[in-house]
Formats: structure tokens, C-alpha cells, sequence
């Protein structure tokens, strides 16, 4: 049965990819919709994010393919280099996935599409509206991120441990726009690169590091230190390195997937419900994934506890081994002696014997379709 949230009132608190997505499937069924956003101004002082087939397909249902790919670039594949620029192995993921889109895309230019999409739709935006408490509502969706006061609200005080690892992010300018991103793994470090719209490079580098940093990545550091890091790498590394002017740095904390997700009023997604480390770039992906089946399993039911349930029930699982799976991907990126070798021995030897079979490994991840399990 759908059409329950016709003309039903839902207010979301936060105005990032999670609570913008979900504003635009909730209001696409019927549902009236207020984002409460604490900033002034909806903008993203961000770098870039990859977007991948299973979170391209919402996407496309909520028509907004096409403005998508007019500020972004495909993805054909992710190179896998030596910390000197030697390549290990080249995933292909054009091969592997004939006519599955990957994006490579500008979080800012991600966001200004949701807006105006929102904005077109009649989803009504309070900008400068910081939440201390949850507000009376009778559905509030917290979409507000790494510190929600409405995960607060549902789980109690929670801290978040230090993973020993310190990120920078950079955007350069640069004219080399071969569509795929390359990962230079060295001992305790790597660094992750690719092309975005507009004649620009997103750069991010992760140093195994004692020094303990804020969490957050609004930090603004030093360049030289970025470069200090990885002045040992090779290939494009000390080029695009010479090129950052301005470089952002935060340190890397684990957070456990929230325990409650939702009370019956009350229910969270994206950061709020399941932040997770860079190393899968699934973060918006699960974001809008989230945001589609929440918006279902309110429409498909009158009896919003139970709809609530039942998107908790579908999305936790999912979520905690796509978090589990990142967490995995810090180790592997960054080994050392001979388990380094060994390893990027088998990956070579793995990209010319059964170079799908590499990234078949996360086939549960590309090939889900949110859109055909609510249908």
C-alpha cells in the first residue's frame, strides 16, 4: 500500500547530501517538508566524493542523472600504485560493469544540485537554524552528521576513538582529466587522487600518525606539512603536491554504528547513523541509499513505528559491513614489509590472471539496487 505520506509533515534537521536526498524522495510521495540547516547559507566547503552505481540509481529514480552528470566526470577505473609510482593493478571498472555508472564528482556542485531540486519541488529550507534538542515534530529525521544531536537524543553520549591515522584534504588545478582514481600505498601512508569537473584534482592523504587531531576536516594546516609527509612518493605525487595552496587536515576517529536508528517519532541516517572512514568511498553513497528507503517505508505504510522499524531492519545491516569494509581498507592500504610485498605481489599477480575477480569482491556493494528492493 503506498501514499501514507500524502501531505504528511516531516522536518529534517541538516542540509548536507543525507537530509537534502531525503527531502527530495519524502516530498517526491506527497510529504511536507521542512530542513532545518545551522548554516547561513547551504554551501560545502568540501573536496570531492565518488559516487557509485548503487546510490547513482536513486539518482536517476529521483531524476537527477542528468543535472548530475553535466557537473561531474565518469569513473572508468581505480589504479592501485606503489608509493613510488609503479602500478600494482588497474581495476577496470568499465569492464567489469559495462553501462554501470561511476561518478567522480565536486561535493559542492553534488549539494547545489540537491538544493535547487529541493528548493523546485517546494521542500521549504530555514537556513541559520542551529538544533540543540530535537524539536517536537511528528517525524523528525536526523540528517545533521558525525556530532547529531538527534542520534544524541536516541543513543545517549557516545565517544568515538582515535584511529592513529591523520587525513589532509586538497583541491588543485590541474588539466589531466583521465577518468579514474589513483591510490599511491605506501608504508603507513597513501594518498588518493582524481579528476573532478571544471579543470580540478581532488587530493586525499592519510599518515599513520601519534599526534592526535581534532576530529572534523574544517582544519586549515600548512601545505609544507602535507608534503613533508609524502615526499617520498613518486610518480604525479610531488607535482600535484608543489600545486596546494590551501590543504585542510582532521584526524580519523571510528565511530560504532548507532545502536538505535529510529524511537517511532524520531529516526536518523548518513553520518548520523553510521559515519564511517574514507577508504571504501561509500559515505554519501549509503547517505542517499538511506534516504530512498527511508522514504519508501513511510510511503508504503500508515503505521509510522513500524515503517521506521522496517527501515532500520534494511538499512543497519548493510551499513555495518560497508563500515567494516572501510575499516579493512585502512589496513590493506597502508602494510608494511613483507606483508606489503606479499601483498601487492598477489594483487599483480591477481590483475593478470582474474583481474574481475579483484573487484568482484564488492560486487554486494555496486550491484545493490535500493530503487527494485522497495518496489
Amino acid at each position: 500500500m503506498g501514499g501514507a505520506l500524502h501531505a504528511r509533515p516531516v522536518t529534517i534537521v541538516g542540509g548536507g547530501v543525507a537530509g537534502l536526498t531525503a527531502a527530495i524522495a519524502l516530498r517526491r510521495r506527497g510529504a511536507q517538508v521542512d530542513v532545518l540547516e545551522r548554516a547561513p547559507a547551504i554551501t560545502e566547503v568540501g573536496a570531492g566524493l565518488q559516487l557509485s552505481p548503487n546510490a547513482l540509481r536513486v539518482m536517476q529514480a529521483l531524476g537527477l542523472l542528468s543535472a548530475l552528470d553535466a557537473v561531474s566526470l565518469p569513473s572508468r577505473a581505480v589504479v592501485l600504485r606503489e608509493a613510488a609510482g609503479a602500478q600494482v593493478v588497474r581495476l577496470d571498472l568499465a569492464r567489469h560493469r559495462p553501462g554501470a555508472p561511476f561518478r567522480l564528482i565536486h561535493r559542492a556542485r553534488l549539494i547545489e544540485v540537491l538544493e535547487q531540486s529541493a528548493r523546485e519541488r517546494g521542500v521549504t529550507i530555514h537556513l541559520d537554524r542551529t538544533v540543540e534538542i530535537p524539536p517536537e515534530a511528528p517525524l523528525l529525521i536526523g540528517a545533521d552528521g558525525l556530532h547529531s544531536r538527534i542520534r544524541a537524543a536516541l543513543n545517549g553520549r557516545e565517544v568515538p576513538f582515535f584511529t592513529g591515522q591523520t587525513a589532509w584534504r586538497a583541491v588543485i588545478a590541474d588539466d589531466d582529466d583521465t577518468p579514474e582514481a589513483q591510490v599511491f600505498m605506501g608504508p603507513g601512508r597513501h594518498l588518493v587522487s582524481y579528476p573532478l569537473s571544471g579543470g580540478l584534482r581532488n587530493i586525499v592523504a592519510v599518515l599513520e600518525t601519534r599526534e592526535w587531531r581534532d576530529e572534523g576536516w574544517s582544519h586549515p594546516d600548512d601545505p609544507a606539512n602535507l608534503r613533508a609527509a609524502f615526499a617520498g612518493f613518486g610518480g604525479p605525487v610531488p607535482g600535484w603536491l608543489a600545486r596546494v595552496d590551501a590543504v585542510h587536515v582532521w584526524g580519523l576517529f571510528r565511530h560504532e554504528v548507532a545502536s538505535r536508528w529510529q524511537d517511532g517519532r524520531m529516526a536518523i541516517l548518513g553520518d548520523a547513523a553510521h559515519p564511517t572512514l574514507p577508504f571504501m568511498a561509500q559515505g554519501a553513497c549509503m547517505a542517499i541509499e538511506d534516504a530512498w528507503t527511508l522514504a519508501a517505508c513511510l510511503d508504503a505504510a500508515p503505521d509510522q513505528p513500524a515503517a521506521l522499524a522496517r527501515y532500520e531492519s534494511l538499512r543497519k545491516p548493510r551499513a555495518t559491513r560497508i563500515v567494516a569494509a572501510a575499516n579493512a581498507n585502512a589496513r590493506n592500504y597502508h602494510l608494511t614489509g613483507p606483508k606489503r610485498l606479499a601483498a601487492h605481489a598477489a594483487l599483480r599477480l591477481g590483475g593478470m590472471i582474474a583481474p574481475d575477480a579483484i573487484l568482484g569482491r564488492f560486487d554486494w556493494i555496486y550491484d545493490f539496487d535500493p530503487v527494485t528492493e522497495m518496489s
